[in-house]
């Protein structure tokens, strides 16, 4: 059953003590899933994925230096990747240089038959992404590994944690529909566009649904924020990254103009965001060092 995988890739052996972020696992599954939809086997030697699988972490991993070699080896233990040497089964380890000497890994043969039903294949992917990453973030990152997904709903395991239909609103009413950085409050046909309510610490990384948790963004500002392009200090100002690059008017209007800018404060009675998730933000998601006003 589709389930039973997505209760496998969803419960992955991940460090996550301190609310730390590693999605490397998640990452090298994603990558070995586009494979195999695109060209029938997840087979691939490790001097292939090198290369892509460092693109993905430092795109959608913490900001922090990672190696490839780690999920490529202790994946390994989850029971749905194998390894292999020109020596014979089992991987040499983690250190690069021991895996570049002819290390070849792919999706282990049970889950590769059962990817072969399309639903399967569809839930698998989908909760790999809601188990690690953001809404926002999770169509770029298709983009990147290049599966395609039918348009159909996501098969969740029982059990599974649910969001809170309501955290969207009570988050909007409390910045009273606007982007808590530009001020953006579009509507259409007296309905909100292009607001969305983002998770400070993301829903994924065990955010709760809170507006303590939450901040009303436009979907630009939501992007750049689960990017880690903007973040906020300590005393709730904008921090823009030294790593975003804008050498237009428009990214200078939009982005760059915003350092050490104060966020929109809710209205009186809600709550503001809770530094103990802006600090998670901060150290899970901005990319460092912070740009310095011009």
């Amino acid at each position: 059953m589709s389930t039973d995988w997505v209760g496998r890739v969803t419960s992955l052996n991940q460090w996550k003590r301190g609310g730390v972020r590693a999605p490397h696992k998640p990452l090298l599954l994603l990558y070995a899933l586009g494979r195999l939809q695109q060209t029938g086997s997840s087979q691939v030697a490790y001097t292939e994925a090198e290369e892509p699988l460092q693109h993905l972490l430092v795109e959608f991993g913490p900001p922090r230096r990672t190696s490839p070699g780690y999920p490529f080896h202790h994946l390994v233990s989850d029971g749905l990747w194998v390894v292999r040497t020109p020596r014979g089964g089992g991987s040499p380890g983690s250190n690069r240089t021991q895996l570049r000497a002819g290390a070849v890994g792919e999706l282990a043969p049970d889950f590769a038959r059962a990817l072969r039903d399309p639903q399967v294949f569809d839930s698998v992917v989908q909760g790999l992404l809601a188990a690690n990453f953001p809404v926002s973030l999770q169509p770029d990152i298709l983009e990147a590994v290049g599966i395609s997904l039918a348009p159909t709903g996501v098969t969740r395991t029982t059990g599974a944690r649910r969001r809170d239909p309501a955290f969207r609103e009570r988050v909007l009413i409390a910045y009273e529909y606007q982007c808590a950085v530009c001020g953006y409050d579009g509507q259409l046909g007296g309905e909100a566009v292009g607001i969305d309510a983002a998770h400070i610490r993301w829903w994924a990384a065990a955010g709760p649904d809170e507006v303590a948790n939450g901040i009303s963004l436009c979907s630009l500002h939501h992007k750049l924020f689960d990017r880690g392009a903007i973040g906020l200090t300590s005393e709730r100002t904008i921090m823009v990254s030294g790593h975003f690059l804008g050498r237009g008017s428009a990214a200078s209007a939009a982005v760059l103009s915003l350092i050490d800018r104060p966020v929109r404060r809710p209205q009186p009675g809600h709550a503001h965001p809770d530094l103990a998730y802006v600090r998670w933000h901060c150290c899970q998601v901005f990319r460092k060092p912070a740009r310095q006003a011009g």
